[in-house]
């Protein structure tokens, strides 16, 4: 449903996108991640026509977005940073000049925005004028404007920006409930937004691709993928660490001393399953915990990783 070929960006000697190249199927959630300055907002906006490609192009639902713009723009529901709304107009108005725009017209118009605006729960404040609603409820409005005609496609960066816990809550479910039927791009820079929603996640730095694949398989990349957490009820054993680190498949083991449960995280070699033989040292030494478990990997450190590789040393 989105096909992006070879895009590129320039801004005068500075080149923002460096020919980036994916797909996005039906029924796929892609979370789209990079630091501040990757290039994440403007391969957005080349997607969907907002700026024109320095060369490149990209076809959402068969239609290339340069040679049959209208008609690629149809298919597509776009929330762009920072959800530019008129603040003086009301929801319900704003979403009613919204579907307008969109081509919706009498009874068809009422049932777009009746939907829209279940869909992102708006019904409470629906009639109040926009500036005068939360951050969270103005994110809302911005996103049902892009729900407003039921697009094939959705384009979201970062829906759930400023929001609090119980709103980011609702704005996640209203994207998963909907995901089956569309192609989702999410840029977020909340890497546990990426496990909760997306079913992919592509990482840019520096205009370039330098990840994709599903969150649990990037998180295999992870130093602490399938790693132990062997958590004590009190004092750390003073043999502990070293017997662990005497398992055979043991890389290293590092004593966190956080109270009143301190722990010890053991690392496999290149990720391979320690959990049984630190399961079966746990028990021979009998040693008190309060937790044991085995790690999935941390998302973040990948992600430090790819977009932060070390620098060559200077002599």
């Amino acid at each position: 449903m989105i096909s992006v070929q070879a895009l590129t960006k320039t801004f005068g000697p500075i080149q923002a996108v460096r020919q980036i190249s994916f797909s996005v199927s039906k029924g796929e959630v892609l979370g789209f991640l990079g630091p501040n300055g990757a290039g994440k907002s403007t391969t957005m906006k080349m997607i969907t026509g907002f700026l024109t490609p320095t060369s490149g192009t990209a076809v959402v639902c068969g239609c290339d977005i340069q040679r049959s713009p209208i008609m690629a723009k149809r298919h597509i529901g776009y929330l762009p940073e920072g959800a530019p709304l008129y603040t003086d107009m009301s929801a319900r108005g704003f979403l009613r000049f919204a579907a307008a725009t969109r081509g919706l017209r009498g009874t068809a118009r009422q049932k777009a925005v009746d939907r829209a605006v279940e869909l992102a729960q708006l019904q409470s404040v629906i009639d109040q004028p926009i500036e005068t609603l939360s951050k969270g409820f103005t994110r809302r409005v911005g996103l049902a404007q892009a729900l407003i005609h039921d697009p094939d496609v959705l384009i979201l960066d970062e829906p759930t920006d400023g929001l609090d816990p119980n709103q980011k809550h609702d704005v996640r479910k209203i994207i998963t409930d909907m995901a089956p039927e569309k192609a989702i791009i999410i840029s977020t820079h909340i890497l546990e937004e990426v496990e909760a929603v997306c079913s992919r996640a592509l990482i840019i730095a520096q205009g370039e691709v330098v990840a994709d694949g599903t969150p649990e398989a990037l998180m295999e990349k992870s130093s602490e993928h399938n790693a132990v957490s062997v958590r004590f009820a009190s004092t750390i054993p003073a043999t502990a660490r070293d017997e662990l680190l005497a398992l055979p498949a043991v890389e290293a083991a590092d004593i966190r001393d956080v109270q009143p449960h301190p722990y010890i995280l053991v690392h496999p070699t290149d990720g391979a399953p320690i959990a049984e033989a630190v399961g079966e040292l746990v028990r021979e030494k009998k040693w008190n915990l309060v937790e044991f478990g085995t790690e999935r990997g941390n998302l973040e450190e990948v992600f430090r990783t790819l977009t932060n590789p070390p620098k060559d040393d200077v002599a």
